[in-house]
């Protein structure tokens, strides 16, 4: 019995089994298979037959059905298989009457894991089984290698991401996570699509890191001899767009960060931003939650939901707080009447907060934020009005130039979303890049560079314009209940071993 046996043992022995397909004539790895139907399809259809016609139904429902073999029974001459499909799993009741003493041996030669092709009637047994009565069948893959667990679920995490195939073998509740990913995805895109956005697309290996705060993975161009960057993201880009005189555009894809990995990080992950033309900060963060209660409400299937034991009221309006406000209602400290970094880091230590060296004035506000506010925001919270030091992309408050017209959005404690009124003014523009690599040469690898091509585009000329970013992950997270990004990402970057 394979339960006993070493992985090389089950792999030599299925080998054998497969040789013996062969000497047989029977190739044990077909090229095509046609299938009547999904299994869930023959289940509906037989389920449906029982409904209107009764008496056919007794007779049976023709199918021709193929799945990977979950289960197996022997009793007697009777062998009982489940197999399974995505659509959904069936029995399969093989006799050896009814498929003839020479075919029935071969039998022997099927294990779990096993793809088989089989047609006969679907009726119900004298338990109430659907079951599908076999007739004709045929091998289609030879599976070398033992199912998990004999497919009672595969629990070790780390096995499961790093070998997502067998996670999805496993524990085939998983599939419904990355269809609800991707449900997720189209209800984004149609609304945007639906009002005017445009899809687009922008490189991915960037000369210069720009559009985000952090630290890029570097790469080499052999033929031009250039080093280049992953895009950390598509930010820029997009701008030149709108100073191109498209007025409403997103991109929906891939950015890259060479930071560190957590249950909220991943170094290859999915964003989703848009940029309009003629829009402020105000205006976005309302369509922002328009389309998120719209999307999320049609994933979720309701307003109200649990994440990681979270109760959670997607409920409009949605909760719209100044930053400084935040922390003075959660931290119960006030950073806003002081501007001098030594100070702030002083008043943020006083609440346990750890400051790094490196950080400036605005990165201790976040810090704080962070640390201290955002456990609270559970459900859907606006923060808004940012430092101007932690946002050299964003517009000046235009009633307090130190703050910025940028909003967080907050759900479960997960940061979401991050927008702002797009900072169109070059010379404003100049001075915080100038800023940013100030911070750069004092040690931070996640301040920004000077770009100088974006700088020509702001200096052709942006409308006034707001800009959006999701983390698409993070919003798969909150509308599957998983409670680490690398349960959203089908194949997670992991440490090598």
């Amino acid at each position: 019995m394979e339960e006993h046996s070493t992985l090389q043992e089950i792999i030599e022995n299925r080998i054998k089994k497969m040789l013996r397909f062969r000497d047989r004539g029977d190739e044990p790895y077909k090229y095509i298979f046609h299938r009547s139907s999904t299994i869930a399809e023959a289940r509906t259809q037989f389920e449906e037959l029982e409904k209107s016609n009764p008496e056919n139904a007794q007779l049976g429902l023709s199918a021709q059905l193929a799945g990977r073999i979950v289960a197996r029974r022997e009793q007697g001459k009777s062998t009982f298989m489940d197999i399974r499909d995505e659509s959904a799993k069936i029995q399969l009741f093989f006799g050896e009457n009814q498929v003839g003493a020479d075919k029935y041996e071969t039998l022997k030669d099927y294990d779990l894991g096993d793809f088989v092709g089989a047609s006969g009637k679907v009726r119900r047994t004298k338990r109430g089984e659907i079951t599908l009565f076999v007739e004709t069948f045929q091998i289609l893959t030879k599976s070398l290698r033992s199912l998990p667990e004999k497919y009672h679920g595969l629990t070790d995490i780390e096995t499961r991401y790093r070998q997502r195939y067998l996670d999805l073998v496993a524990n085939p509740e998983v599939m419904d996570i990355f269809r609800k990913r991707t449900q997720m995805i189209e209800e984004i895109r149609n609304y945007l699509k639906s009002r005017g956005f445009l899809e687009v697309e922008t490189p991915m290996l960037h000369p210069i890191p720009g559009g985000a705060t952090a630290r890029p993975f570097i790469t080499h161009h052999n033929a031009y001899d250039t080093d280049l960057y992953l895009r950390i993201a598509p930010e820029l880009y997009l701008k030149k767009l709108i100073v191109g005189g498209f007025e409403k555009v997103f991109e929906l894809n891939r950015c890259f960060r060479n930071e560190g990995v957590d249950t909220k990080h991943n170094p290859e992950f999915t964003i989703m931003e848009m940029y309009e033309a003629y829009q402020d900060y105000i205006g976005l963060m309302d369509e922002t939650e328009d389309m998120l209660y719209t999307v999320m409400t049609k994933v979720i299937g309701s307003e109200e939901f649990e994440y990681q034991g979270l109760k959670i009221s997607l409920k409009r309006p949605w909760e719209r707080i100044p930053l400084y406000e935040a922390i003075r209602n959660y931290a119960k400290i006030d950073l806003e009447n002081t501007r001098d970094r030594e100070e702030a880091k002083k008043i943020a230590e006083s609440i346990g907060v750890e400051i790094k060296p490196e950080m400036g004035y605005g990165k201790i506000v976040d810090e704080v934020m962070s640390t201290k506010v955002k456990p609270h925001l559970i459900n859907p919270t606006f923060l808004y009005d940012y430092p101007v030091e932690i946002s050299p992309l964003a517009k000046r408050k235009r009633d307090n130039p130190a703050l910025t017209e940028r909003y967080q959005l907050f759900i479960g404690g997960l940061e979401v979303c991050n927008a702002f009124s797009e900072l169109n003014d070059p010379l404003d523009q100049r001075e915080r890049f100038l800023e940013q690599v100030k911070l750069r040469e004092a040690g931070d690898e996640e301040a920004q560079y000077l770009d100088e091509d974006f700088l020509t585009a702001l200096e052709v000329g942006m409308p006034p314009t707001a800009g959006l970013g999701i983390g698409i992950d993070r919003l798969a997270m909150l509308c599957t209940n998983s409670g680490s990004i690398r349960d959203v990402i089908l194949f997670p970057l992991l440490r090598k071993i």
